[in-house]
């Protein structure tokens, strides 16, 4: 019997804020962090799980605590039994009686969740030898649907109906999987457009983005009036008219004024506003998707969980779900929410601005486009080019696609020396500053 010995924990944090990486109209100076886990057996040859959950600097040591109180339902138990029934191990994360009182299944709490489910399922990916895609795509449709939680679901979508998208797709998994690998996943840019950029840097970042391959561009939005439509017009000059333009507003806007400056910024073509508004104001994303289509509504990087998921997309709010892999409660409810979207039909953009998403996200995009989605269409995957040299196996971008991974695993194992230099507060690189 091999157990589950430990789950231990890091707080990385990188100073983006130093370079205004990742800036937008609501975080102004983020510093791209990690709460870090990892599972470590009793097995010494066994490998390592490793996990994280994105935060953006101040409060990443909350998430850090939150992982360190849900270790004990994890540690000490059967690494097997635990592998036979991850949808088993989810729902104990997510019902812990005394533990659900500070969520339920939302908030730091649902994040440390994250970053244990993924490093189970990263250690759980080693073991087979696959990449955590392959090994999903490779799981038979009962199999899956196995593993979501249907509590508060059943309203939009039931095991049943889940059970028929996947045996509906289940005939092409392989001539999708191979024109996968062969084409990789159609990618966009965000990191041309971060708002704190000058117009030089801005420049300089649409020239290179294109020289690499990039049709698909994401501004910031959410400065003036006069600002944004400058910014705009600066980054239509750069890429052209025939390139696609996204807009990014970071929640920055009351409903009304979320109409009315996309209206303005209309003359731009863009092909989505992104988080127009809080997160959590469902009804507010349903009344914009009506009044600035055909732009699209495009949100989900700050969806609490699976439940806020199924209310965009019952009231038309969304067109596009953009599923983020460690806000929600880690693998098991992400697949919820891809099986959400293919019955609404609205195409999956995960988001992967912040550190080690890229390196989650292609995973989870690669997993959709093989085994629930009805097709390609409209599909395409965030890329940010920071901080991916800190991963063991960063994702690899060619010509405006992600090359699928092949290495073994859920992909967001730090290098040691990046987690020994950006430990939080005492690591070199916040000693020096």
């Amino acid at each position: 019997m091999t157990k589950i010995r430990a789950i231990e924990t890091a707080d990385v944090r990188f100073p983006t804020s130093r370079t205004l990486a990742g800036s937008d109209a609501t975080h102004p100076d983020p510093d791209y962090s990690a709460a870090y886990a990892v599972v470590r057996l009793d097995d010494p040859a066994a490998p390592e799980g490793h996990g994280l959950a994105f935060t953006i600097g101040r409060g990443n040591e909350i998430v850090v605590a939150a992982i360190e109180s849900l270790a004990p339902l994890v540690v000490g138990r059967d690494a097997d039994e635990v592998f036979a029934d991850m949808g088993a191990c989810a729902r104990r994360l997510t019902g812990d009686g005394q533990l659900r009182w500070i969520g339920p299944e939302k908030g730091a709490i649902h994040m440390a969740t994250a970053a244990i489910v993924n490093a189970l399922w990263d250690l759980l990916a080693k073991r087979r030898g696959r990449p955590l895609w392959r090994l999903l795509a490779e799981m038979s449709p009962e199999e899956l649907v196995g593993l979501i939680d249907f509590r508060y679901l059943t309203d939009a979508l039931t095991p049943t109906e889940a059970l028929a998208i996947l045996r509906d797709r289940l005939p092409g998994r392989a001539a999708r999987t191979e024109q996968l690998v062969e084409s990789g996943l159609a990618a966009y840019v965000t990191s041309v457009g971060w708002i704190g950029y000058d117009d030089a840097t801005v420049r300089a970042r649409c020239r290179e983005a294109l020289a690499q391959g990039f049709t698909r561009f994401k501004m910031k939005v959410g400065a003036t009036p006069e600002v944004d439509a400058a910014r705009a017009r600066l980054l239509r000059a750069e890429i052209g008219a025939e390139r696609t333009l996204m807009m990014d507003a970071n929640q920055c806007w009351d409903v009304p004024e979320a109409i009315a400056r996309m209206r303005d910024l209309a003359a731009f073509d863009p092909y989505w506003i992104e988080e127009p508004t809080s997160p959590d104001d469902v009804l507010g994303h349903a009344a914009i998707a009506r009044a600035v289509a055909p732009i699209r509504v495009a949100t989900g990087e700050m969806a609490q969980n699976r439940v806020i998921f199924k209310q965009l997309l019952q009231s038309g709010a969304i067109g596009v779900c953009q599923v983020d892999a460690c806000r929600l409660g880690g693998v098991n409810e992400v697949l919820a929410v891809l099986l959400l979207a293919a019955k609404f039909g609205v195409p999956v953009c995960p988001h992967a601005g912040g550190v080690g998403l890229c390196e989650y996200v292609q995973h989870v995009a690669a997993f959709d486009q093989i085994a629930v989605a009805p097709s390609l269409e409209g599909r395409f995957t965030e890329f940010a080019d920071h901080l991916h040299e800190h991963f063991v196996h960063p994702v690899v971008v060619e010509r405006g696609a992600y090359r699928l991974p092949e290495a073994p695993g859920y992909g967001v194992e730090l290098r040691p020396e990046s987690l020994r230099d950006h430990l939080f507060p005492g690591g070199p690189v916040w000693r020096e500053g």
